[in-house]
C-alpha cells in the first residue's frame, strides 16, 4: 500500500529531473530550470513536513481511561545513619 509520505519521496527525484529536463527542453535555461525544479521539490517536502505532519500514534479516549506508564525512576528510602 503505498502511503503519502511514499509519493512524495517519489515526486522528489521526479520534479528535479523531469521539470527541469521538461522545462529545458521548452527553451528555458538550464540554471532557470534546475532552479523551479528545486523550488517545486522544496514545496513538496515543505508541505510533507510542515502540512501533512508525520506523527505518532493518536491517542483516543479509551487510550486515556488507561493508567499511564510506570515510571523507570526507582524510589528509595532515605538512608537512617544510626
Amino acid at each position: 500500500m503505498t502511503g503519502y509520505y511514499d509519493i512524495v519521496l517519489g515526486l522528489i527525484p521526479l520534479s528535479l529531473f523531469g521539470v527541469s529536463g521538461v522545462l529545458t527542453v521548452a527553451g528555458l535555461e538550464m540554471n532557470h530550470a534546475i532552479f523551479v525544479a528545486g523550488t517545486i521539490a522544496i514545496g513538496c517536502m515543505g508541505h510533507a513536513l510542515f502540512v501533512r505532519t508525520p506523527t505518532g500514534t493518536v491517542r483516543t479516549e479509551t487510550d486515556s481511561s488507561q493508567s499511564p506508564p510506570p515510571s523507570s525512576r526507582v524510589e528509595t528510602n532515605p538512608v537512617n545513619s544510626e
